[in-house]
C-alpha cells in the first residue's frame, strides 16, 4: 500500500505542478509582469510550500535542525536542477539565453543566503517578543527583494521577450483561480508523498542513513522539478529559471518566518552550526549558477555546458562531503 500511495501521489504532483506552470504563464501574460517575476514570486512560493510546511512541522515536533537542513538542502538541489534542465534541453542553451535577465534575481538570492548565514554565525540576541530581530530583518529583506524584482520587471517588459498573442490564453480570473486550486492541491498531496517516502526509506533500510535522508529531501523538491520542466516545455524558460532562484530566495524567507512559530526563543540561535556547511554549499552553487550565466562561457564538455557541469560536480562533491562529515 505504501508504494501505491507513493506512486499515486507522485503522479498527481506531476499533473498539478504542470498546471501550476501553465496557469503561472497565463498570469504572466495577462498581467504583463513577466515570466521571470511570476516565476520568482508565485511559482517559487507555490512549489516551495512543501518545504515551508515541513519546516513548521519540524518546529512543532521539536527538531529545528530538520527545518534548517530541509531549507538549506533545498537550495543546493534547486541549483542542481538548474544544471539538469540545461542538460535536458541542451539544444536551447537556456542558461545562455537568460543570462542578463537573471542577474538581479541571482544576486539578491546570494545576498539573502549570505545574510541568513551571517545571522546564524553572529548569534545576535535581540528580540521583539519571542521573535528574533535577525529573523525580522530576513523577512524584511525578502519584501525588499520582491519590490526590486517587480520594479525591474516593470521597467523593461519588452526586453524579456514576453508573448503577446492572447489566443488560447485563459483569462486572468480563470488563471488565478486555477493557480490557487493547483497550489491547494499541491499542499494537500505533498504530505502523502513525503510520508510514504519516509516509510519506504525505513522499509528498505535507508531510513536512518544519509542516503535515506537525501532521498526523502529529493522527493520534497519534486514540485520544483516538474514545474520547472513544464515551464521550459511551454517556452517559458525565464519562468523556469526564475522559479529555481526564487525558490532559494523563498527558502531563506521561510527560515525567518519559522521564528514566528518557534516560541522557545530565537530560531536562528538553535540551529546547529554544522548546518552552516549545507548553507554555504547552497550559496556557492547559487554563485556558480549566476557567474556561469553572466560569463557567457561558450565551450562545452561533450554536450554539457561548462557551468552546468560545474554545478553537477559541485553538488556531488558537496553531498559526499556532507555525508563524510555526518551532516544532515
Amino acid at each position: 500500500m505504501t508504494w501505491v500511495v507513493f506512486f499515486g501521489a507522485s503522479l498527481l504532483i506531476v499533473l498539478v505542478a504542470g498546471k501550476l506552470a501553465d496557469f503561472g504563464d497565463a498570469i504572466a501574460i495577462r498581467t504583463g509582469l513577466g515570466r521571470m517575476f511570476i516565476g520568482m514570486l508565485l511559482l517559487a512560493a507555490a512549489t516551495s510550500l512543501p518545504e515551508l510546511l515541513t519546516t513548521i512541522n519540524s518546529i512543532q515536533i521539536g527538531v529545528p535542525n530538520l527545518a534548517a537542513g530541509n531549507l538549506f538542502g533545498s537550495n543546493t538541489f534547486n541549483m542542481f536542477l538548474l544544471a539538469i534542465i540545461d542538460l535536458a534541453f541542451f539544444r536551447q542553451r537556456l542558461l545562455r539565453g537568460a543570462a542578463m535577465r537573471h542577474a538581479l534575481s541571482g544576486s539578491l538570492t546570494m545576498l539573502m543566503i549570505g545574510l541568513v548565514l551571517f545571522f546564524i554565525s553572529a548569534n545576535i540576541d535581540l528580540r521583539i517578543g519571542w521573535v528574533g530581530v535577525d529573523s525580522l530583518l530576513v523577512i524584511g529583506f525578502y519584501a525588499v527583494a520582491i519590490y526590486l524584482l517587480q520594479k525591474d520587471a516593470a521597467a523593461a517588459p519588452a526586453s524579456a521577450g514576453e508573448v503577446v498573442d492572447l489566443t488560447g490564453v485563459p483569462s486572468l480570473l480563470k488563471a488565478g483561480i486555477g493557480f490557487a486550486l493547483a497550489t491547494l492541491a499541491l499542499v494537500l498531496i505533498t504530505p502523502y508523498l513525503v510520508r510514504s517516502a519516509n516509510e519506504i526509506a525505513v522499509i528498505t533500510g535507508l531510513g536512518t542513513t544519509f542516503v535515506g535522508t537525501a532521498l526523502v529531501a529529493t522527493v520534497t523538491s519534486l514540485p520544483e522539478l516538474v514545474a520547472t520542466i513544464a515551464a521550459v516545455r511551454i517556452g517559458a524558460s525565464d519562468m523556469a529559471i526564475g522559479n529555481l532562484f526564487g525558490s532559494n530566495l523563498f527558502n531563506m524567507f521561510a527560515l525567518g518566518l519559522a521564528d514566528v512559530f518557534f516560541t522557545q526563543g530565537r530560531f536562528l540561535a538553535v540551529i546547529d552550526p554544522a548546518f552552516l556547511m549545507v548553507g554555504l554549499l547552497g550559496l556557492v552553487m547559487t554563485g556558480l549558477g549566476l557567474v556561469g550565466n553572466l560569463a557567457r562561457l561558450e565551450r562545452r564538455f561533450l554536450f554539457i555546458e561548462i557551468d552546468a557541469l560545474l554545478l553537477i560536480l559541485t553538488y556531488i562533491a558537496g553531498m559526499w562531503l556532507l555525508y563524510s562529515r555526518g551532516v544532515g
